[in-house]
């Protein structure tokens, strides 16, 4: 099945061009677009996609909002949200990351990149670009209290914590393997371990919170 996707942007030319993109791809179908964030829960909840991509700034209903509503619906399967910007240091961004969002994007981002975004969301992993990640978490992390200890971190063994750190470093499943020495699937049960001893949706909540617990600091 083709992944399915919903783009909700204000302008025409953003929906058009990155509809006409996807399109192209013989994985990708984009099945709806919205010109604003009601419209965009609305089509969400009706269609269903795969992935939203989803404009920070819009009228009506900010690109927020609108992917604080999808996520809170709780679909199953989920819709997973990747956030679009064009600002890479930008506190909407963070908080979208807490709320659920799968990433976020560049909105002048190559072709490409675009194009694998969508892919890795659908797979349920977040896209953190690291050198773009590392700068929006230094930049608000150096706005906010220094780091709050988390008690839930003290559930997790040793292994899991590591894994977590790595996480928090954008690394994906395989890369993680590869690191630790260790086979894909094992990751893959600790990162799961990890998302329910500490109540995380996905990827980019373990992130934040690795974050904003200290577990890791920017730099």
């Amino acid at each position: 099945m083709p992944i399915t996707v919903l783009i909700a942007d204000d302008q025409a030319m953003v929906r058009q061009g990155f509809g006409a993109l996807l399109a192209a791809q013989p994985d990708i179908s984009v099945v709806g677009d919205a010109a604003n964030g009601k419209i965009a829960v609305a089509e969400a909840k009706r269609l269903r996609p795969d992935v939203v991509l989803m404009d920070v700034r819009m009228p009506e209903l900010n690109g927020l909002d609108a992917a604080r509503a999808i996520l809170a619906a709780g679909f199953d399967p989920p819709v997973r949200v990747l956030m679009l910007t064009t600002f890479d240091i930008d506190d909407y961004v963070y908080e979208a990351l807490s709320l659920g969002a799968s990433g976020f994007l560049l909105k002048d981002a190559p072709a490409d990149e675009l194009v694998r975004a969508v892919r890795v969301v659908a797979e349920g992993q977040a896209l953190l670009a690291p050198t773009v990640t590392r700068r929006l978490i230094a930049d608000v992390m150096s706005r906010r209290t220094r780091p709050k200890p988390t008690a839930a971190l003290d559930a997790l063994t040793p292994r899991e914590r590591e894994v977590l750190e790595l996480v928090a470093r954008g690394m994906s499943n395989t890369e993680i393997a590869e690191a630790l020495f260790v086979a894909e699937q094992t990751v893959k049960t600790h990162v799961s371990k990890v998302f329910s001893k500490l109540d995380l949706r996905d990827r980019a909540q373990a992130v934040v919170l690795a974050y904003e617990s200290g577990l890791v600091t920017p730099g």
